[in-house]
């Protein structure tokens, strides 16, 4: 697969879920399945080992058997693929980085080391190497909201320019002054925002989004994107149903039974029915009964058919 330029990371882009069988191993046929459930969904790339994907519970072996079935079946297909190469520890996650670079995919997705927060240079610093052993391969960087450190835009504009390498990222949006101030100091970084946010991201200059909508139907989501860019006053009220089945049906699960972002996603993906993954997520995390995802499916699929017909 060719390296992807800033201008080509776009989309909706599925995250690859980890089907987890009861005794906490992974199901490979289930996971080679659900990738290609994913291509044949018509998505505009997918990744693997994001947080939805379980980065942090892996194994080295299981990291590369899972990136090598994405690759192998993406490259198969001509779909852009991203593999996730991070790790807490930024000499596993080095490592990683320069296995995945191996499978040749269209990005390599890293998060900074994650026990210190690091400094400016410190960052810097991190990713120049992440630079130079995936190269020619480039980088997004992702630093979701609970990092130790969330970049701002002024400091995502000194990545760019410093490691000119790291080419996207992925990051929770904000208000209008914070998309200027991406506008300011950070051209030349494709910039994905949450997936619920998509159309609002859309209309003020996001790139994409490695989209929790996509967990929930991914052929929906991918027919939301493309709404965006024919309708995008149509593709907001959908945006405004979707925030709303997300705040009354999902997020309570976090916000009062403190389930983790995972278990969110699996449950969605549980909810659309497109590909076997199960809510299971691996020891020591808690998921969310699987009953739970059937009794909110019709909910669902009344409160978005837009997500759901034709699929």
């Amino acid at each position: 697969m060719k390296p992807l330029r800033t201008d080509e990371i776009k989309g909706n882009w599925a995250t690859v879920l980890l089907p987890i069988n009861a005794d906490d191993s992974i199901d490979y046929e289930r996971l080679a399945d659900e990738v290609d459930v994913l291509v044949a969904a018509g998505v505009d790339g997918m990744y693997s080992n994001g947080t939805a994907g379980e980065f942090y519970t892996q194994t080295e072996a299981e990291f590369d058997r899972v990136s090598a079935i994405l690759a192998e079946r993406c490259e198969a297909a001509s779909v852009p693929f991203q593999i996730g190469a991070s790790h807490m520890s930024p000499q596993l996650s080095l490592d990683r980085v320069r296995r995945a670079a191996r499978l040749a995919p269209s990005a390599i997705q890293v998060i900074l080391s994650d026990w210190f927060p690091l400094t400016v240079a410190e960052s810097v610093a991190c990713l120049e190497r992440y630079a130079e052993v995936a190269d020619p391969v480039p980088l997004v960087l992702y630093n979701p909201p609970h990092a130790k450190r969330v970049l701002k835009p002024e400091t995502l504009g000194v990545i760019r320019r410093r490691v000119p390498a790291v080419v996207g990222v992925k990051v929770a949006d904000g208000d209008e002054a914070w998309y200027a101030a991406i506008r300011e100091h950070a051209t030349g970084l494709s910039v994905f925002v949450p997936g619920h946010n998509l159309a609002t991201g859309f209309a003020r200059g996001a790139a994409g989004a490695y989209s929790n909508v996509a967990c929930l139907h991914p052929i929906g989501a991918q027919r939301w994107y493309s709404q965006m860019q024919t309708d995008l006053a149509a593709a907001l009220v959908v945006e405004g149903r979707i925030q709303r089945f997300l705040r009354e049906c999902i997020l309570p699960f976090h916000t009062e039974q403190g389930y983790c972002n995972a278990a969110l996603d699996k449950c969605m993906a549980v909810i659309g029915g497109w590909a076997d993954v199960g809510s299971r997520l691996r020891w020591p995390y808690r998921f969310i009964p699987q009953d739970e995802a059937e009794r909110l499916r019709p909910l669902a699929q009344r409160a978005l058919p837009e997500l759901f017909s034709d699929s």
